[in-house]
């Protein structure tokens, strides 16, 4: 058991008979009244997003977890199967097991969460960011902007990321995958 004090981003709790990951809290402590934790939860089951709070001190059922590296191999459609790198055994996890599926290439290394109990994997942790080449964007046309517009490039993986008007096809540009957005231009 663990308590409101020990929350922190990326810890899996039992709730509500499902397993969640916390993504964001903020500990608040108003001038009047009791101290509180105010959290968003995901759930690593179904992929839903809940926002909770915990009052301070209320005792939650952490879930032990290993975290393990995997490498992406491919999708089928239905399935994204991963190996692990350290003893080539092979999983497959469901589409709402993934934070951003669409920025998977494959051969990227991720770090899968397992709960210890079961040996079940429970969510796939992507890098903070990847590389990308894009395959198809509309030809950026100078004068006819403000200031910062973007423009559609769809990537290899085929996600869809905004993009500033000087990204052509062929560019690699580095994307965040935490909000899949637009982050650098990688020049060879």
């Amino acid at each position: 058991m663990a308590s409101t004090s020990d929350i922190r981003n990326g810890l899996c709790i039992r709730y509500n008979h499902d397993i969640f990951k916390v993504i964001e809290f903020l500990h608040v402590k108003p001038g009047k009244g009791p101290a509180f934790v105010r959290t968003k939860l995901k759930s690593v089951t179904t992929g839903k997003v809940i926002d909770n709070t915990f009052s301070a001190g209320h005792k939650i059922e952490d879930v032990r977890v290993e975290t393990h590296k995997f490498q992406f191999l491919y999708n089928d459609g239905e399935f994204y199967h991963f190996m692990n790198t350290e003893d080539y055994t092979q999983i497959r996890l469901t589409e709402n097991a993934l934070d951003a599926p669409g920025l998977l290439k494959e051969g990227e290394v991720v770090t899968i969460l397992i709960n210890t109990e079961d040996q079940m994997p429970l969510s796939v942790e992507m890098p903070a960011s990847v590389v990308l080449e894009v395959t198809h964007t509309e030809p950026g046309v100078k004068g006819n902007t403000a200031t910062n517009a973007t423009k559609p490039a769809t990537v290899e993986t085929g996600a869809e990321v905004n993009v500033p008007l000087f990204i052509n096809e062929g560019d690699k540009i580095r994307i965040e995958t935490e909000k899949g957005t637009y982050k650098e231009r990688i020049k060879e």
